[in-house]
């Protein structure tokens, strides 16, 4: 009777311990994602002018978020094997400290007036992209899926609080800067040191040391999953790896051209800079919402949702690209939310508990390269066709995940109903 009764008990009291540990992981990461955000948003909003003023020319600007894309892309991988092999704390916190070395070295390169150096600084700035990415998937190790959605929501809809913050530190940055004898325009990257290094620490102090959920019974010899071999294998993982990196193409295609066209239809560069705003409030504000959604309406209607809203946006960038660029953008943040939200939750779905740090890599690569590519190929095709061109071409990669998604919820409705 005893033992029945402990045995009752224990396994009342093991679901809330694990709620209450995951609340706390979920709270470590919102701070870490606060100060990643505010690092990176105090640095990489200079990081063109930075490469104008290094390189001499004009024509480099747009290297700064080049190579911050591709370095994120890079470290996705890397650190993906960290979390499996070491857990969360140690891959979290070594990407937050390259990322502020990263800061260091464009400092350094930046007083030398070297370029290549500079490019080389920016690109391990990536690792803290990749590691606000892979925060996200930190959220789901231990969530239930009932609560995967909303939890990967919330770490993402943190991002916003750095991402505002951020920008706003260029003139304390200067002064700071200015105490230290640093070069001009890099007093923020100091800021960007110290809140990745404090990032580092609290990923190191607040996560425990295997985040990621293993079976109890299997062998203690660990084997490297490959995230590649995992999605040609697994259809579902392979579907919701493309919806999240077209998506994120998307976004990226717009966005990255609204200023250029802009700037050329005589915007200044404070309504450039509220539009750019409203933009980024869109892509994070409303993220525990579609969180919330994912898991009262399902995962596929929500990124069906956030398709759109994509849409949407690149139809108001066709129709009326001259008067409604800011409502066009507040629909893509909007849609590339709900996307991603959705994206990521059918992601950690797919896959088991042991292979999901590999496969999240993957997405995450394949997520950063897409949107590096889709920016690179995006000014040729605005110089070609214009925006509103670039509107109806990006159209493409939306079609292809609304009809692979409708194909998956149609075919889903029809096994619970047979």
């Amino acid at each position: 009777m005893n033992t029945s009764h402990t045995a009752t008990s224990q396994n009342r009291e093991a679901p809330a311990s694990a709620r209450l540990e995951q609340r706390r992981i979920i709270a470590v990461l919102i701070a870490g994602q606060i100060l990643g955000g505010i690092g990176m948003g105090a640095s990489l909003s200079l990081g063109s002018l930075l490469s104008v003023e290094v390189s001499g020319s004009a024509a480099w600007s747009g290297m700064a978020a080049t190579m911050n894309t591709l370095g994120a892309a890079a470290f996705a991988i890397p650190l993906a094997r960290a979390a499996a092999a070491r857990g969360r704390r140690v891959s979290l916190a070594l990407g937050a400290l390259i990322s502020g070395i990263g800061a260091g070295i464009a400092v350094a390169a930046t007083a030398l007036s070297t370029f290549p150096g500079l490019l080389l600084g920016l690109a391990l700035l990536g690792a803290g992209t990749a590691v606000s990415f892979q925060a996200r998937f930190a959220a789901t190790d231990l969530a239930t899926a009932k609560t995967r959605a909303r939890d990967l929501s919330i770490v993402i809809w943190s991002t916003t609080i750095g991402a505002v913050a951020g920008p706003n530190l260029f003139e304390p940055g200067e002064a700071f800067g200015k105490l230290l004898h640093m070069p001009p325009l890099t007093g923020a990257f100091a800021f960007t040191v110290v809140a990745q290094l404090l990032a580092a620490l609290v990923y190191v102090k607040g996560l425990p040391a295997k985040s990621v959920k293993e079976p109890t019974d299997t062998a203690p010899v660990r084997r490297q999953i490959s995230g590649f071999a995992v999605l040609r294998s697994n259809t579902k993982a392979r579907f919701a790896v493309t919806a999240v990196a077209l998506s994120h193409g998307v976004m990226v295609a717009l966005m990255s051209m609204t200023p250029v066209h802009l700037h050329s239809h005589g915007a200044s560069l404070a309504v450039v800079g509220i539009v750019i705003s409203l933009h980024i409030a869109g892509m994070y504000g409303l993220s525990p919402v579609f969180g919330w959604l994912a898991e009262k309406a399902g995962r596929l209607p929500v990124l069906l949702t956030g398709q759109g809203m994509l849409s949407a946006a690149l139809l108001l960038a066709w129709f009326a690209p001259d008067t409604m660029v800011t409502p066009s953008l507040i629909l893509l943040g909007l849609g590339w939310s709900a996307s991603l939200v959705a994206g990521s939750a059918l992601v950690a779905d797919a896959v088991q508990a042991t292979e999901r740090p590999a496969v999240q890599g993957v997405s995450d690569l394949i997520m950063n390269l897409t949107g590096a590519i889709c920016g690179a190929l995006a000014g040729p095709v605005l110089a070609a066709l214009s925006y509103s061109g670039l509107a109806t071409l990006t159209m493409a990669l939306v079609v292809v995940v609304t009809a692979w998604a409708t194909r998956r919820l149609v075919t889903s409705r029809q096994q619970k109903t047979s």
